[in-house]
């Protein structure tokens, strides 16, 4: 089986049959044996370099012709996705392989997993140097693992874009290649007609930018199967509009798409790997820009679920998309809703840049959604639904109003806000995500970076593979 061409470009990998050199994986406890039955030059090279097999230590060991054969590669956690994803860009450029003999073998898929991410630059606007490559004997066997590679830099490469080049049009073009490539249907409304077809509060936000708003709708799989909705914020720019940002806070909004970059990463997922579900994904695609048409705080706008909002902010414009976004969701009547969104800087206060806040309505799939996050580590924070906040929405001429008054438990309130728009009974849960490293460490450079995406692949698939 040969590896695809979009795994070729981003991740440094190659199944042809080379030399190559080769990876001895270990950890700190088993590194004595090891040591010991290495050869006496061998252990001389290793003592004068003073290595003991410490986690995250690399050390090349030449041959007695000075050729670079092997490197010794001590680890911490053989589970770790990110073992190896110092190693790219570490070692010299060349081709590796792990192995089959070290003290500590390390799953080939996990390895590839870490490979890829390590490997990783976004390369659109500048050149790279070569980095290392990875000898795979068995993609066959790395199937799953590769989508979750496609998944997960597909997110980092649509949140790394510019606005200029990854605008509403060009999300749309995003989901539309998808579609295409697994045989799926896109629809897109667009523009005014979001109005006629009464998505008033995405027409709203996005009216005011010489982009136009739009509501993009991907379906697939087979009818009979149960249906999941996932949606997912795709605010592709935000000024914060008329309560406009300051510059600190707006230098990099492009990535305020960044959960319609995981709705669309969840849908490759989905798809590539034929979960057998109905999926139906939605991303409201807007730009929040400031212009004598844009929306006023203080407005009223009524959404398409009925229920009328006065804008305290014109800022918390992403609870805005979203809600007539999961109205439309709920109207398909689905088995599960999922949304995503980099929708709170209190989230980020509350569990720091890297952990993504998880609201959910339902004790089981809280359970499920959790338990995968620990399971393929993917970190999620399950936060409450605290009710007695919905007070803070309050308003005096609408049902609701789009912020609370005071910014206390602001993450809280925003989950309050969306779940005014799910059903009774309809299981729900909303990821709060940044989205984003602000700055690189082995595994995940400055940047775009998917967050909770693995978790909610293995949750979907644990609940419906065997359906």
């Amino acid at each position: 089986m040969s590896l695809p061409a979009c795994f070729q470009e981003h991740a440094q990998f190659t199944d042809a049959s080379a030399d190559a050199r080769m990876l001895v994986t270990l950890d700190r406890p088993r590194y004595p044996a090891w040591h010991a039955a290495q050869t006496a030059s061998v252990q001389t090279w290793l003592d004068s370099h003073g290595y003991d097999g410490s986690g995250g230590s690399v050390l090349a060991l030449p041959e007695s012709n000075g050729q670079l054969r092997r490197v010794v590669v001590a680890i911490d956690d053989a589970g770790d996705p990110l073992a190896l994803a110092h190693l790219p860009m570490l070692l010299p450029d060349g081709l590796y392989r792990l192995d089959p003999a070290s003290p500590l073998p390390l799953d080939a898929t996990l390895a590839l997993l870490g490979w890829g991410l390590g490997a990783y630059r976004f390369d659109r606007y500048t050149k790279s140097k070569p980095v290392a490559r990875l000898l795979l004997s068995d993609v066959g066997e790395a199937s799953e693992s590769l989508a979750e590679l496609s998944a997960w830099l597909l997110v980092r490469d649509l949140v790394n874009t510019p606005t200029e080049h990854m605008g509403p049009a060009e999300l749309e073009g995003a989901a539309r290649q998808l579609a295409h490539v697994h045989g799926a249907k896109l629809n897109a409304i667009v523009g005014d007609d979001l109005l006629a077809q009464n998505f008033p509060t995405i027409h709203a936000v996005g009216r005011a930018s010489h982009r136009a708003p739009r509501l993009i709708e991907l379906e697939w799989g087979d009818p009979a199967h149960p249906r999941i909705a996932v949606v997912g914020k795709g605010v592709c720019f935000d000024t914060g509009g008329l309560d406009i940002k300051g510059s600190d806070g707006m230098r990099n909004m492009k990535k305020d798409m960044g959960g319609g970059a995981h709705a669309l990463a969840l849908a490759h997922l989905v798809m590539s790997q034929r979960l057998p579900v109905h999926l139906i994904m939605l991303v409201p695609a807007v730009e929040n820009a400031i212009a004598g048409n844009a929306y006023r705080p203080g407005e009223v706008i009524v959404t398409r679920q009925g229920s009328s909002v006065e804008i305290d902010n014109t800022d918390a414009e992403g609870r805005l998309v979203l809600c007539d976004a999961l109205a439309y969701a709920a109207e398909k009547q689905p088995a599960l809703l999922l949304d995503f969104a980099t929708l709170t800087g209190s989230a980020r206060v509350a569990l720091g840049p890297d952990v993504p806040a998880l609201f959910c309505n339902d004790e089981a799939l809280a359970a499920d959604y959790l338990a995968a996050g620990e399971r393929m580590r993917d970190p999620i924070w399950r936060m409450p639904l605290w009710q007695p906040y919905q007070g803070m929405l309050k308003s005096t001429i609408a049902d609701l109003g789009n912020a609370g008054h005071s910014r206390l438990g602001g993450a809280i309130t925003a989950a309050l806000y969306l779940e005014r728009f799910v059903p009774d009974g309809l299981p729900w849960a909303h990821l709060d995500q940044y989205a984003w490293n602000d700055s690189a460490r082995p595994g995940k450079p400055a940047g775009g970076e998917a967050q909770g995406l693995r978790a909610a692949y293995a949750m979907l698939k644990a609940r419906y593979a065997n359906c």
